[in-house]
């Protein structure tokens, strides 16, 4: 079988929303955009309900779909992105919760949707989604009015706990919402580390649920083996791979395995990253192809029949660090090629 094989523990996801929830007072929902953060809406859904989340957080109305098939009608799923032109028919039936954005959302959702749950997202200093203060401060009592679930903002630089940032959002929010009695949000997964300030009524995690940083207490939740599909001599002065990027100063065993950025290993990660076999590094060498990554196994003995490129002791978040990226990009990106097997 050429097929790598991508491995998810749901039992660590759903021990990392326990242990998240333990920091926090109020109420932890769960963040599964973007198809779980790649993982399969429905598989996360239900782990995550079974741990205990009671509300959940998407990007748009077409992903909510797939959640509330999966979940049934009792659990609450909420839409970032707001109601969107045509949304109507969607957050009607499929029962989801838009986060209005703006005055245009807010006239287009009591005139099309009366009645219907939403909740409010601010803008305290992101400048990507949600009403301004001057906005919100001429809308308010309209909104207010309509019974909102939810106010919420999102924290800019909530990974950077120093970030000067993180306090002036939360003076802004504060400042925004004086005096409501709706529920509030302002902390995901980094929001939630940088203390009981910045939890208020309800934490949203994300990242933090599925393996990467900021949470650095996180169990893994994905394993990725490769499998060998042939291993050569490469004597020295030979170079391996596109570009002759990488010439050998010794002799060398070079294996190639069945990946690339085709799956989500994007280029950029290239040389400078391992892949492992047990607890033994060995260096990636030449360039990331489309669909093969050429490894250097000299130091092995003997030839491997497969290596494993995210692990315990190489997450999600080495691999970006790798690419000059971020965990969450690795993660969504892991494509559809994989042979994916889940436990838990």
């Amino acid at each position: 079988m050429s097929t790598a094989k991508l491995s998810i523990d749901l039992d660590a996801l759903a021990t990392n929303w326990r242990n998240l929830d333990t920091l926090n007072s109020g109420e932890t929902a769960a963040v599964v955009k973007a198809n779980g953060y790649g993982l399969d809406v429905a598989r996360v859904g239900h782990a995550l309900a079974r741990a205990g989340a009671r509300n959940f957080f998407v990007a748009a109305a077409e992903e909510g779909i797939a959640l509330r098939r999966a979940l049934g009608p009792d659990l609450g799923i909420s839409v970032f992105s707001g109601h969107m032109e045509g949304d109507a028919r969607l957050l009607k039936e499929f029962n989801l919760t838009p986060m209005l954005n703006s005055v245009d959302q807010m006239l287009r959702h009591i005139e099309g949707l009366p009645g219907h749950s939403f909740g409010v997202q601010l803008d305290s200093g992101m400048n990507r989604l949600g009403m301004e203060p001057a906005e919100w401060a001429a809308l308010r009592d309209i909104a207010l009015g309509q019974n909102p679930v939810l106010i919420m903002s999102h924290l800019a630089c909530a990974d950077e706990p120093g970030h000067a940032m993180n306090a002036l959002q939360l003076k802004v929010f504060h400042e925004m919402t004086e005096g409501v009695e709706v529920p509030r949000s302002l902390a995901a997964t980094g929001g939630m580390l940088l203390g009981p300030d910045y939890h208020f009524d309800l934490c949203r995690p994300g990242i933090g649920l599925y393996g990467g940083r900021p949470f650095g207490d996180a169990l893994p939740v994905i394993r990725l083996e490769l499998p060998v599909i042939q291993v050569r001599d490469v004597l020295p002065g030979e170079s391996v791979g596109y570009g002759n990027s990488w010439i050998a100063r010794r002799p060398s065993r070079i294996a190639t395995v069945a990946a690339g950025y085709a799956d989500g290993l994007i280029r950029a990660m290239g040389a400078g990253i391992n892949v492992y076999v047990g607890d033994t590094p060995c260096p990636v060498v030449g360039r990331v192809s489309m669909d093969l990554i050429t490894i250097d196994v000299t130091d092995l003995g003997e030839d491997p029949l497969s290596l494993s490129l995210i692990n315990p002791q190489q997450t999600i978040d080495l691999v970006a660090d790798a690419a000059g990226t971020i965990g969450y990009e690795i993660l969504t990106s892991l494509g559809h090629r994989y042979a994916r097997s889940y436990s838990g």
